[in-house]
Parts: C-alpha cells; structure tokens; sequence
C-alpha cells in the first residue's frame, strides 16, 4: 500500500528455484518480479480480465510462466505442489479465509510459507460504510467481523485476529509473525492520500501474515 520493498521487509525470502504460487495476481506484476530473479511462478486469478492484463505485461518483460483462471477458494492444482504461497491485497482478501486458509494448507508441501498482505481489522473497525477515509472513532463491533462491503467495491473478507490465528492453526500452519506496517513520514500511495498517511503513522493500516505449513511427519 506505501510501496515498502521486499527489500526491507524480507518477507519471502530466497524464492530461486522454487515453486511459487501468486493467490490473486491481478496483472501478475509480482509474479513477473520473482520470475526474473529464478522462481518457479504460477499465477492464479478469478478475473480472466485481469489476466489478460498480465499477459500484456508477462509479454512486455519476456517472461513465461503459467496463469490460471480459477477461484482461489478451490484450485485445479495438487496436493502439496507449492513451496510459497503469495499475496499482495488479492485473493486472501477477496476470497472467504474460511476456504482460502485450508486450500493453501492442501496445496503447500511440508514447510512451505504462506504469506499475505491485507487491511488490519483496526482499519476496517474503524472505517465506516460510505466513509472516504477511516477515522478516530471505532465505527464496527469487532466480533461481527466477516465481510466488509463498500458501495461500489467487491466485498472484502475479515476476521477478528484471535479467529485468524484458530484458522492457521486448525489448518495445519505456525504463524511466524505478523508485521504490522508503519509507513514513513514521506511515504506515497498510488492509491492513499495524506489524510490515510496520517492515519497509518497513528494505527497499524496493513499488516502481513506470514505462517508456515507444518511438517506432519514430525
């Protein structure tokens, strides 16, 4: 959301070499990055729009790799086919968790990491249906949190924290940590303006799950 590098946060770490899967890639900008630096990539999206998208830019960077037209709630691929599972703001976000979680559970090989940016709960407690920018003042009940609807956008899912954590676990992940991103006094958006710049050095706006699949064999 505040253009904060891979660089900084090392979310991912080191990807040559591995089988990675991009959950929501829209115009497969990420998955173009990581392939050029030695991944095995695989995008899948439920837009054939926003595909078509990537294939303009996959062709722009000379890059080749395979995109799926499907929803990430239920995947065409196999079991354990996966060492990273990624998203930026996509499908983990526009998909129900309660689907999403165990699917990338399925698909990871023992080990494996899944990591994904969204919207914290605060942000969505705090932004009122209709608002243009989210305020001082809790405007939702925390325990009703599931899906949050703005007029004219797609429906978003979210959960209380403690309810994501009983779904890793349940699913068969650790969680490794949660970074919560505080962007710079300077930090620009495509998307934000100064007043969400204000607001995201007060409370946590976006934050990063990263959980790892468990090695059942252990």
């Amino acid at each position: 959301m505040w253009q904060l590098a891979e660089s900084e946060l090392e979310v991912l770490g080191d990807v040559r070499d591995k089988d990675v899967l991009e959950f929501g890639c829209g115009a497969a900008q990420w998955s173009i990055a990581l392939h050029a630096i030695g991944a095995r990539v695989t995008g899948l999206d439920n837009s054939s729009v926003q595909l078509e998208h990537a294939r303009a830019l996959m062709a722009a960077a000379g890059a080749e790799f395979p995109l799926v037209h499907a929803s990430a709630e239920a995947t065409p691929f196999d079991d354990a086919s996966f060492d990273v599972i990624f998203c930026d703001h996509g499908a983990m976000v526009f998909a129900d968790p309660r689907r999403t979680i165990p699917e990338t559970s399925r698909l990871l090989r023992p080990g494996g990491l899944l990591a994904f940016s969204m919207n914290t709960p605060i942000l969505d407690l705090a932004w009122a249906p209709g608002a243009e920018h989210p305020e001082e003042r809790l405007a939702l009940d925390y325990w009703d949190l599931r899906t949050v609807e703005e007029p004219g956008e797609a429906v978003a899912f979210q959960l209380p924290y403690g309810t994501w954590v009983a779904l890793f676990r349940e699913s068969g992940f650790i969680v490794e940590d949660l970074i919560e991103l505080r962007p710079p006094a300077d930090a620009t958006s495509s998307y934000r303006d100064e007043h969400d710049l204000a607001w995201a050095r007060r409370w946590p706006m976006e934050h990063i799950w990263r959980a790892r699949r468990r090695d059942d064999t252990r």
